[in-house]
């Protein structure tokens, strides 16, 4: 479970900020299961997710793919030139299987130079490791021996982390798995989206027809989802019989489409209408498209109690559609594992209600905004105080909160006619 999440200096992020995902009004849940983030277009509402993200390649990749004396790739803030001299700050706070732990580190662009690991079991806090420049600090009990031999072994751009984790080092292998198996982003491209929904057509039949009937249920027209041999065709259109092709070229039939440019041995089938019309993958819309790739990547985060990150989360999609993702986290009953929700959005009709129920907490909202040196802050709709019955999709859209655009106080009818204006006083 994620808890907290703190950044600085990385892309229109130049002070820290954090964002925390700890509930402010109850204490039922250690974690809120869902929390989105509102703001106008270039605020900085993607690199939020985007640090978040660099955090964890950070983690899985300086040591196997940052090149020996090739520095740090980060991304420091670019509209303060002083930025580029001070380090880049990351920094998150998780529980795993109950016990609470701290890990971060900063970076400039040729080293990490700082990086440390806390836990902290029965609530107090227990050193791993400690790393300041050319200074190390081991925790008693943790086999000083072997931690003292990985960090000669530890490049000056490379994470402790990530070389101790995949030399079978045990202090440390918890938080690095969740950095491989605990957190995910949903971006699909087509053949990613085949694959994932391949996998869910191909579980057992309890879990295949979950997925089908979450499908059916978006009103999409769709009846039924399914799987059937790929048609290649040559150039002149005609239909070519893989089976045919393979053994002529004596390969394996599974082995001769991989080499077919990515074809897949099969490809999605959807039924459409009382008459079960058969339909591609490419006749679908941008809307079924979209969800189809939330949806699985939102039913193989509730199975596993991982943390989903989705930039605009309401792209194709209808507000109700939107609303009914969200459900499926807020619900105890169908995200039993503590999967965590992370969107950013622009639909503010998710400060409302949908079928008359909330759809976020007053604690589940935050806000990101852009001040006039390009600098991204966020902060919570809880700063604010707000009642329970208040209409927050009202108050924001009126610009209470902030993090609205600037059109919405100056039209822009109102700048054309002005130029067009000064353009005709001109003439």
């Amino acid at each position: 479970m994620l808890r907290s999440f703190r950044v600085a200096n990385h892309k229109s992020i130049k002070d820290e900020q954090e964002l925390l995902l700890m509930p402010a009004y109850s204490k039922e849940r250690p974690v809120v299961p869902v929390t989105a983030i509102f703001g106008a277009n270039a605020s900085g509402k993607t690199n939020l997710l985007d640090a978040l993200r660099w955090m964890q390649a950070a983690v899985r990749e300086s040591f196997a793919s940052w090149e020996p004396g090739g520095g740090v790739p980060r991304q420091p803030f670019r509209l303060a030139p002083e930025s580029a001299k001070e380090p880049s700050l990351f920094v998150l706070e998780l529980v795993i299987k109950g016990v609470r732990w701290t890990y971060g580190f900063t970076v400039d662009d040729e080293r990490v130079s700082a990086e440390w690991l806390f836990t902290y079991p029965h609530n107090r806090r227990r050193l791993i490791f400690e790393r300041d420049g050319a200074k190390w600090t081991f925790g008693t009990g943790i086999g000083k021996t072997e931690a003292i031999l990985l960090s000669d072994l530890t490049r000056d751009n490379a994470l402790f982390l990530s070389v101790a984790s995949r030399s079978g080092y045990k202090w440390t292998a918890a938080v690095y798995d969740w950095f491989q198996r605990g957190i995910g982003f949903s971006a699909h491209d087509r053949t990613d989206l085949v694959d994932a929904v391949t996998d869910r057509l191909e579980k057992p039949e309890a879990e295949r027809q979950k997925f089908v009937e979450l499908v059916r249920a978006a009103d999409f027209g769709i009846t039924e989802v399914g799987m059937r041999p790929s048609d290649l065709t040559d150039i002149r259109g005609r239909v070519l019989d893989p089976n045919q092709v393979s053994k002529q070229m004596n390969l394996d039939v599974a082995e001769f489409l991989r080499l077919m440019d990515g074809v897949a041995p099969h490809e999605l089938v959807f039924l459409h209408g009382g008459e079960g019309v058969s339909m591609r993958l490419r006749d679908q819309s941008a809307g079924t498209i979209s969800w189809l790739g939330l949806l699985t990547d939102s039913l193989a985060a509730l199975e596993s109690g991982s943390v989903l990150c989705i930039d605009e989360v309401d792209t194709s999609l209808h507000p109700r559609l939107t609303a009914r993702l969200i459900e499926l986290f807020q619900n105890e009953t169908t995200n039993a594992n503590g999967a965590q929700l992370v969107f950013t959005t622009h639909d503010a009709t998710l400060l409302g209600t949908s079928f008359g129920a909330e759809i976020l907490a007053r604690d589940q909202i935050w806000f990101v905004e852009k001040d006039a040196e390009g600098r991204t802050s966020f902060f919570p709709l809880s700063d604010f105080h707000p009642r329970k019955d208040e209409n927050t999709e009202r108050r924001y859209l009126g610009g209470s909160y902030g993090a609205v655009p600037a059109v919405f106080s100056n039209s822009l009818v109102d700048r054309l006619q002005r130029l067009q204006g000064s353009t005709g006083a001109a003439a």
